[in-house]
C-alpha cells in the first residue's frame, strides 16, 4: 500500500499546469525520512532521496519496509526509482524501476523511455522468472510518465511559487490514469513530537482517475482506499513545503482516511547541505 500512497507525491505523469524551467534549479541532492502511522501503529518507514546532478541529470529514489509488529505480520519491502534527463521545459525519465519483496517473493518491474518522451518498453520479472508482456497496447502507453518524475514536476511548480493544481498520467504496468492536483489551503505547521518540520505549507488533495486499462469494477488498492477517504469528506492529502532554496519543495506530511482508520504519515528528518531538521523528540 505504501507504494501507492506515495506514488501520488508522493505524486503521476506529467504536470499539465503551468511549466517548470528545471534548469534553473542547481545541482543539490534533498534527503528525507518519513513515518507512516496506522491507527497509532508505526506501520512503515520512508526514505526519499532527490538529487539534481551534473550533465543535466536527476535521481530520485525511494525506499520504504513494514516495522514493528507489522513488519513481523506483513514483512514487505519496497524500492522506487527514476532516473533521467534534466529539460529546458521539464524532466523525463529514462528509467523507472519499481522492486517490491513480500516475504521472499520478489517482483521488478523496468519501464524504460526516450528522450522525446515516448515509452521504450516494460520488463517484468517474478522470482527472477521473465514475466514481460509481448506487446502492450499504445492507447495504455503513448504519453505517459512514471509517478516519480510527475512527483518532482509538482515539487517543482510549488518551488517556483505556483500552486499544485495539475492533472497527470501514469502507466503502472496494467493500467492508465490520470492524477488530479488540487489545492486545498495555505497553512502553517507546527513542528510535533511527529514531525520535524515548523513553516509554511501546501494542502493538496489527490485523486487518482482511470483512463484505460484493466480496471476493476469495484474499486481496489489505492482508488478503495481514495473512495473510502471521499465517503469521509476527504481525499487522500499532502502537506508540501520549500524547505531547501536550491531545490523542489518536498512533502512534510500526508493523511488518508480509511474504514479502519485515518493514516498519517509524518517528516522525521530532512538533510540538505548544511540544512538539517532532526529532533530528539521526534518519535522514530
Amino acid at each position: 500500500m505504501l507504494g501507492s500512497i506515495f506514488s501520488l507525491s508522493l505524486l503521476a505523469s506529467v504536470s499539465t499546469a503551468t511549466a517548470v524551467n528545471s534548469t534553473s534549479v542547481g545541482e543539490h541532492a534533498q534527503i528525507a525520512t518519513y513515518q507512516l502511522y496506522a491507527g497509532g501503529i508505526h506501520a512503515v518507514e520512508v526514505a526519499l532521496n532527490m538529487e539534481y546532478k551534473p550533465q543535466s541529470r536527476y535521481s530520485i529514489e525511494m525506499d520504504a519496509f513494514t516495522k514493528g509488529f507489522l513488519g513481523k505480520l506483513v514483512p514487505w519491502k519496497g524500492k522506487f526509482e527514476s532516473h533521467g534527463w534534466r529539460m529546458k521545459d521539464e524532466d523525463k525519465p529514462e528509467m523507472h524501476q519499481s522492486t517490491t519483496t513480500w516475504k521472499d517473493e520478489v517482483e521488478i518491474k523496468t519501464y524504460k523511455y526516450n528522450k522525446d518522451g515516448t515509452f521504450d518498453g516494460l520488463k517484468i520479472t517474478e522470482d527472477g522468472v521473465d514475466k514481460s508482456p509481448e506487446e502492450l497496447d499504445q492507447e495504455l502507453v503513448d504519453g505517459t510518465t512514471d509517478a516519480l518524475t510527475a512527483a518532482m514536476l509538482v515539487l517543482q511548480n510549488i518551488a517556483e511559487g505556483e500552486s499544485c493544481d495539475s492533472s497527470s498520467e501514469v502507466f503502472d504496468g496494467k493500467r492508465r490514469y490520470k492524477m488530479i492536483f488540487t489545492k486545498k489551503a495555505d497553512e502553517m505547521l507546527k513542528q510535533t513530537k511527529y514531525n520535524v518540520y515548523e513553516g509554511p505549507s501546501i494542502q493538496c488533495e489527490v485523486e487518482v482517475k482511470p483512463v484505460a486499462g484493466e480496471w476493476h469494477k469495484k474499486p481496489r488498492g489505492w482508488a478503495s482506499i481514495q473512495e473510502q477517504g471521499r465517503e469521509r469528506g476527504s481525499l487522500p492529502t499532502i502537506w508540501i513545503a520549500k524547505i531547501d532554496e536550491k531545490g523542489p519543495a518536498v512533502p512534510v506530511k500526508m493523511r488518508v482516511k480509511t474504514d479502519y482508520g485515518t493514516l498519517f504519515m509524518h517528516m522525521t528528518e530532512y538533510k540538505s547541505g548544511d540544512k538539517v531538521l532532526h529532533s530528539d523528540e521526534v518519535q522514530n
